[in-house]
């Protein structure tokens, strides 16, 4: 790799945007780091990342170590600032944010490494897989976008929180992620907030959640838990769609009776679980759905309950969902809760479909980004590490749907992989490849008034084919 630390006018606009949440110093650490991150094709732990940013030998390996352990920065203003580019460069002016929260694990290994603690593994494959494995614990925001070359929507992580034991349950930190995307949305500094002076007098974004089941509750009655989930909740005008617990007990909404002092009662008749209501109801609407890049015409049944257990006497919304051939046993595919009441149903199901591109997002940061194999053992820099590869992965498609589409990716990529024979469309693989060879190239082409040497050839040529890789 060369070791001139030159980057592309169109990445460094981009940093440029995170500029105030860095010291000088720290900034230039960052931005060689980002660099080294996206141009390493092999291990991107904290020396890899050195070397991909052609800085091994230059610089010593520990100011890449102080910029996670002691440098001065912050993650939540990195959110925020992030959160402003995303939302300014890749949707629409009246656009709703649209928010997938979910959570994952980094495996570690050794006692000494901050945070790390028995969890669930959700991700864990094969025959023998074990579901339960040692390490951080990660809650993980993304706002969804269209991309105008896709029929998808893809998920860019902007705000990143770490589960400790004895800390804040995940549904808090999760709110807490929330709250951040949205007052960064709409702030004074922002052009789309109602104060800021260009503003065409148009309102408020909204904001709308997306999760599964476990964050159900997310947005519930602080007096309907105890313990560390009191601290719950989502800011005002921001819905929360979820998936419905199976045993979620719920209640019709009382009418008040004429006539009859006191307080009105609110807690009508038992509705019971998901799977009684659908054995029991007969309003079932045909409707089409958009999702997961297809249109399907399925039943709905779309009704206004409590469920006292979680959210008290506020109305909610549920949805069950059933393809028209279904033999599910619940009597139903899929069910819904919302605090959305004024949605069509139909948008509300594609929304929840929506949630999926997080889950692709995560498995693209293991897989293709390689975050996780950079290891630390200290607080500071394992709050960071992490942050600090999902915001490289969030400005590579920032970086590709601004200054990197072309057709061609995709045709490239077909002659070079011609078993696929349905790809149409570039994948995040495709994206940090693109940005990958533009960074090689600009370090090449860089001040080079002479014919390179034969060794800087034969590095540019190893560079390029690691990058296909």
């Amino acid at each position: 790799m060369l070791q001139t630390q030159i980057l592309p006018t169109s990445l460094t606009s981009l940093l440029a945007l995170l500029r105030p949440c860095f010291t000088g110093p720290s900034f230039r650490t960052f931005t060689a780091l980002v660099a080294g991150m996206i141009a390493q094709p092999g291990r991107r732990t904290i020396t890899g990342m050195l070397t991909g940013a052609g800085l091994a030998g230059v610089w010593h390996h520990s100011r890449a170590y102080w910029f996670f352990g002691h440098a001065r920065w912050c993650v939540t203003q990195v959110s925020t600032a992030l959160t402003r580019l995303v939302v300014s460069h890749l949707l629409p002016g009246d656009a709703p944010v649209l928010i997938a929260v979910d959570d994952t694990l980094f495996h570690r290994s050794g006692r000494k490494v901050h945070a790390t603690a028995w969890h669930h593994d959700g991700a864990a494959t094969g025959p023998r897989r074990n579901k339960v494995a040692w390490g951080n614990n990660w809650v993980i925001a993304a706002i969804v976008v269209t991309l105008p070359f896709h029929d998808r929507p893809v998920s860019l992580p902007v705000a990143f929180a770490l589960w400790t034991k004895g800390g804040p349950t995940k549904q808090v930190l999760a709110c807490r992620l929330v709250s951040i995307i949205a007052a960064a949305t709409n702030h004074p500094d922002h052009p789309d907030h109602p104060d800021h002076p260009d503003h065409p007098d148009r309102p408020r974004r909204p904001v709308h959640v997306v999760a599964d089941a476990w964050y159900a509750g997310a947005d519930g009655a602080p007096g309907a838990t105890v313990g560390a989930n009191r601290e719950r909740g989502l800011p005002t005008l921001v819905s929360l769609t979820s998936r419905l617990r199976a045993n979620a007990k719920l209640h019709a909404i009382a009418v008040p009776t004429p006539g009859k002092g006191g307080r009105p009662k609110r807690i009508g008749a038992v509705l019971g679980t998901p799977k009684q209501i659908a054995a029991t109801t007969t309003a079932w609407t045909t409707t089409q759905v958009t999702r997961y890049a297809r249109t399907t015409t399925v039943h709905i049944a779309d009704l206004h309950c409590l469920w006292y257990g979680v959210y008290r006497s506020r109305t909610v919304r549920v949805l069950l969902v059933r393809d028209p051939n279904s033999t599910a046993k619940a009597g139903y595919d899929l069910a819904l809760i919302t605090t959305d009441l004024t949605s069509t149903a139909a948008d509300l199901v594609a929304r929840y479909a929506a949630r999926w591109s997080i889950e692709v997002a995560i498995e693209d940061a293991k897989q293709t980004t390689g975050i996780g194999q950079a290891r630390n053992r200290t607080a500071t820099a394992v709050a960071r590490t992490v942050p600090f590869g999902f915001t490289a992965q969030t400005l590579v498609v920032c970086w590709y749907t601004l200054h990197g589409h072309h057709p061609d990716t995709v045709t490239q990529r077909r002659a070079q992989a011609p078993w696929y024979r349905s790809k149409t469309q570039p994948s995040y693989h495709d994206m940090i490849i693109k940005l990958r060879r533009v960074i090689i190239t600009a370090r090449f082409r860089a001040g080079k008034a002479a014919n390179p040497t034969p060794h800087e050839t034969r590095a540019v040529l190893l560079a390029w084919a690691e990058a296909a890789a």
